[in-house]
């Protein structure tokens, strides 16, 4: 799975924001904000890697149990994938 090259992430004032762009951003209106966790995981899908490499990474940036890292992993690919903004 990668990030969909029609959206884009972007900081703007110091926060995150995923943009549409090129034909996408005719039918995807506005942007989403991501939070610290959000951007860590569009990053870490962007450079491509795993929903496991990236929760191991939370872990330890965050404090979190690797049960609790690796729900949230797979809850915001979810969410990504329902969006579109994610291509297998």
């Amino acid at each position: 799975m990668k990030i969909n090259k029609d959206f884009v992430l972007r900081e703007v004032a110091g926060q995150a924001f995923v943009i549409a762009t090129g034909k996408t951003s005719k039918a995807f209106k506005g942007m989403v904000k991501l939070n610290a966790t959000g951007r860590l995981i569009w990053e870490g899908l962007a450079a491509g890697q795993t929903a496991e490499e990236i929760a191991s990474k939370m872990t330890k940036e965050y404090s979190v149990s690797e049960e609790k890292a690796q729900a949230d992993v797979e809850k915001f690919i979810e969410n990504a994938r329902a969006k579109g903004f994610l291509e297998e």
